[in-house]
């Protein structure tokens, strides 16, 4: 069939990105789902920082690529084997599909999986194939999603169900943002009642962590960034505490916290950020990274304390989720009113202002933004 789609032809394109367009809104073809794969109508898409990390050039993927890892949409076809969605069921899409046998998977922990690292490496559905086509030459997908498209075609592993009566725009945020900054918080960091917590970073990934770090019930919310605009929007989410992230922030947040938080969560993407919040965490602090900087960056900490201080750095990727369980209990957070997630939506965007979205994201004036593909047929 034929779709229209967002292609990435060339990394590193300069910005403004409403003028270079690194992304092209063009015609291709998508072919319909091979063994347990589905095709599903792309109805809402959301702009994240790993996104653009690729058109920056700071992540490196194959190219020409459809971008978009973060959506939700419905389900419009079945291929062989796949017994357990049906047309018109609505859908988010998880950016790792898992295969479920490798060792990680084996150990719950498929946001790890092996085999879903290597093909979204190599820019190919689980099943290594490709079901974009231009010209007749393939097209790559973007972490097994590609949904800046009117369709895609994805593995069955790569979809969680989700009620039909749930916003699409507020479903696709479940996909990364509020998998990944929810799960650091609950699942990476293990955050308790009572607790201390900064966050470094608030994008929408971030904002979510914040979130997650007050159902959680942490005492204290400390919120860590650049803009004055998002530590303003993090005090009325729930924040207790707001600093800018300058020169005088580590002194000022260890005097404020007495000796510094239990756990800080860096969410920001960037190795300055990391070690900020290294230095923000108190003696037997914790600190969890969710962040995903340039592959070239490299942390410069004071080994000693590791030892000396008890301290413990972690990584958290997909949230450290299960997202077959973690997207339902998230959902019905998010309609209890424990997960405000709704409030993290900024900006709507339609598909040919994509490149628009992806200026504001880059000059820190969105939380998250969403595509709203339904309404551009």
């Amino acid at each position: 069939m034929k779709i229209r789609a967002a292609v990435l032809d060339q990394l590193g394109l300069p910005a403004p990105y409403a003028e270079s367009q690194p992304l092209k809104i063009a015609e291709i073809d998508l072919d319909g789902p091979g063994y347990g794969e589905v095709l599903i109508r792309i109805e809402a898409a959301g702009l994240c920082h790993s996104d653009l990390s690729v058109i920056e050039g700071n992540r490196p993927r194959p190219l020409p690529m459809v971008l978009g890892h973060e959506a939700a949409g419905v389900v419009e076809a079945l291929g062989p084997g796949v017994d357990d969605l049906e047309p018109g069921d609505h859908v988010v899409c998880v950016f790792v599909p898992s295969c479920g046998t490798c060792p990680s998977c084996a150990e719950g922990r498929p946001a790890l999986c092996e085999p879903g690292a290597a093909a979204n490496g190599a820019g190919v559905l689980l099943s290594g194939s490709r079901r974009l086509f231009r010209f007749e030459l393939p097209v790559n997908h973007h972490l097994g999603v590609s949904g800046f498209a009117g369709h895609a075609t994805v593995s069955r592993r790569s979809l969680i169900k989700v009620d039909r009566d749930l916003p699409f725009e507020h479903a696709a945020l479940f996909g990364c943002a509020v998998l990944t900054g929810v799960g650091a918080v609950v699942n990476s960091a293990r955050v308790t009642a009572g607790s201390t917590v900064a966050i470094v970073g608030l994008g929408g990934v971030g904002m979510a962590a914040l979130l997650g770090a007050k159902a959680a019930g942490a005492e204290r919310i400390v919120a860590v960034d650049l803009s004055p605009q998002k530590l303003d929007m993090a005090l009325a989410l729930g924040a207790t505490d707001a600093f800018a992230a300058d020169a005088d922030a580590v002194p000022a947040i260890r005097e404020a916290t007495h000796g510094g938080v239990e756990q800080a969560i860096e969410l920001a993407g960037s190795a300055a950020a990391l070690e900020l919040a290294y230095a923000i965490t108190r003696r037997g602090g914790a600190v969890t990274t969710g962040g995903l900087p340039s592959p070239k960056a490299v942390l410069h900490l004071p080994a000693l304390s590791l030892a000396a201080e008890e301290k413990t750095i972690r990584g958290s990727y997909l949230g450290s989720c299960v997202p077959a369980r973690d997207i339902p209990r998230f959902v019905r957070m998010f309609r209890r009113g424990v997960l405000p997630v709704d409030r993290l939506l900024s900006d709507r965007f339609e598909l040919a202002e994509i490149n628009t979205g992806f200026d504001r994201l880059r000059e820190g004036k969105l939380v998250r933004g969403v595509v709203l593909i339904g309404n551009d047929r």
